[in-house]
């Protein structure tokens, strides 16, 4: 089986419980707060190695205090850093999370954003068939970088998870990306804003004619859906009790892409990633315990 690139950010999640957001001037206390690995390339590596797919995380890493935590807690894992970038500091991510479960985040973007194509220059790049990548990384600078490299590699399945920032990214970048015919992931909301439609299925069919390839959306606890050649197709959400969202996006691309690389149909891989969010979203942090991946009914394909 040939591997996964894997390009994206590894940070620290500073996760704020909060009963509500504050407003300007206001001065409140934080139920409880806690300090965890994250971001969507980490989240999306920790599921696809749940699954044993092989991959290579290109995950950069910069220095100072949280550059120094990120590096200590992915060896300790067992996921030595890919690179470390020693005139940049890393930077974190304030999370803030209502009762409800939403999140809310506050960036503050260092050295774990950023990517240089010689990074790979060694690679022999038979030894892969697909790609993923992030709307953070692409919208930064050196997403041209990504972008370039990607064109180089075009015989690469490109899995595009561009979330929210697909509204903020240049345009020249996505019509270079869509040219080259990614997967795109998206949730409801962000289709909707993005293609300017009435329904999902005319948001899907319009980003559809972008791109030639799968369109996969998620929808909370209604499930999620794919949309191909043959119209809508719908699998249904599992029941969860949310604790947070953090990460609910990135665990349901990652399992699709691993499900994708092990065999199954579209449909058995949108059924599989959403027991993956739900379990996600039943746990603080953003990525799934290996006890609760081993929990889930995973079938043949």
């Amino acid at each position: 089986m040939k591997q996964t690139l894997i390009i994206g950010s590894t940070v620290l999640d500073i996760i704020i419980d909060v009963n509500a957001l504050p407003s300007t001037t206001e001065d409140l206390h934080v139920k409880q707060q806690t300090m965890l690995l994250g971001g969507c390339a980490y989240n999306v590596q920790n599921v696809v190695q749940l699954f044993q797919v092989p991959h290579l995380f290109c995950s950069p890493i910069g220095t100072g205090v949280y550059g120094d935590y990120v590096a200590k807690q992915l060896s300790a894992s067992g996921v030595e850093p890919f690179i470390r970038i020693k005139d940049q500091d890393s930077g974190c991510c304030y999370c803030y999370v209502e009762p409800g479960g939403e999140r809310t985040f506050l960036s503050y973007h260092g050295a774990e954003y950023t990517f240089q194509e010689s990074w790979l220059k060694d690679l022999n790049m038979n030894d892969y068939d697909s790609a993923y990548i992030c709307g953070l990384e692409i919208e930064e600078p050196t997403g041209d970088e990504i972008i370039s490299f990607l064109k180089k590699n075009n015989e690469l399945e490109i899995y595009f998870a561009p979330g929210p920032r697909i509204n903020r990214i240049e345009q020249h970048k996505l019509d270079e990306l869509f040219k080259l015919s990614p997967i795109i992931h998206l949730n409801r909301d962000e289709i909707m804003t993005f293609t300017h439609k009435e329904t999902l299925e005319q948001a899907a069919r319009a980003l559809f004619s972008r791109t030639n390839n799968t369109i996969i959306i998620t929808d909370g606890e209604n499930g999620s859906y794919f949309y191909d050649n043959n119209g809508l197709h719908h699998a249904p959400g599992h029941p969860t009790k949310v604790v947070n969202t953090i990460g609910a996006g990135d665990s349901h691309i990652g399992a699709i892409m691993a499900c994708k690389k092990l065999g199954y149909s579209y449909l058995k891989s949108l059924q599989i990633a959403n027991q993956v969010s739900a379990k996600v979203v039943a746990t603080k942090g953003s990525i799934i315990p290996k006890k609760e991946f081993q929990q889930l009914e995973i079938l043949t394909p």
